[in-house]
Formats: C-alpha cells, sequence, structure tokens
C-alpha cells in the first residue's frame, strides 16, 4: 500500500513538472512565432513560423487551459470515482456495526462454538459376551449402594 501511494506520489509530481514544461515551451513556441513573423514582414519573406509538433500541440491545447488546470488542482488531490453498485437489500438501510464504531441497539448475537461428543462405538459381539459379567457385577454393586 505504501509503495502505491508513493509511486502515485511521484507521477503526479512529474504529471505537474511536465504540464508546467509544456505550458511553458507552447508559450515561447507562441513568442517564437511572433518574432518569426515580424522578421517575414520586414524581409519579405515566408520562413515557418512553427514547427508541426508545436503547431499540433498548441491546436490540442493551450498553455492558459494547462496553467488552469494545473492551478485547479492541489498535489496529491485524490480523484473520487463512484462505482454502480447493485442495490442487494431493496434501498434499505444496513444495520449499524460496531467494527466500524457505529452505535447498536440489539445485543450482539454470539454463537457458542460447538462442543464435541464422545462417540461411544459399540464392541463386538464376541467382545460383548465377555464383558457381560463384569457389566452385572457392577449394576449389582450400584444397587446395593
Amino acid at each position: 500500500m505504501k509503495r502505491a501511494i508513493s509511486l502515485r506520489a511521484k507521477a503526479d509530481r512529474k504529471a505537474r513538472r511536465y504540464a508546467q514544461l509544456l505550458a511553458d515551451a507552447l508559450t515561447l513556441g507562441s513568442s517564437a512565432a511572433a518574432q518569426m513573423n515580424a522578421l517575414n514582414q520586414l524581409y519579405n519573406v515566408d520562413v515557418s513560423t512553427q514547427t508541426l509538433l508545436v503547431h499540433d500541440l498548441q491546436q490540442l491545447v493551450t498553455s492558459a487551459q494547462l496553467t488552469g488546470t494545473l492551478a485547479q488542482s492541489t498535489p496529491g488531490e485524490e480523484v473520487v470515482l463512484f462505482n454502480q453498485i447493485p442495490d442487494g437489500n431493496g434501498g434499505q438501510p444496513l444495520p449499524a456495526d460496531p467494527l466500524f464504531g457505529e452505535l447498536v441497539a440489539t445485543p450482539p448475537v454470539v454463537v457458542d462454538p460447538p462442543v464435541l461428543q464422545a462417540v461411544v462405538k459399540s464392541p463386538s459381539p464376541v467382545a460383548e459376551k465377555q464383558l457381560e459379567p463384569q457389566l452385572e457385577s457392577v449394576s449389582d454393586t450400584e444397587q446395593t449402594l
């Protein structure tokens, strides 16, 4: 997460720097075109006033637009994107959740962990016959007590 935020901040700094440099370059291009136009009129020649790249960039964006965009945003400003999510509960408000610090009016539901019960397997028929006399003697002693 820290790395992603750091990369985002670095990209923002570079974009601001390059946008400002582009705005400055477009202003210099306009200034150079004006000087070249004056020289063309003075010497009665027809030398191109702009390069193709500067001409195309000035058609796409002006230095005033770039400067305005830079002035309207602050460094590190985040974009807020709203995602369309389906309405799964019919527009009803969600119940309060103490995890987010919301007060819950009803007592919390506590689920007890399941209790493991010992499974007693019946012994084999041979073992049952061997244990019958012992079980009868145990039951006789319980009756006398």
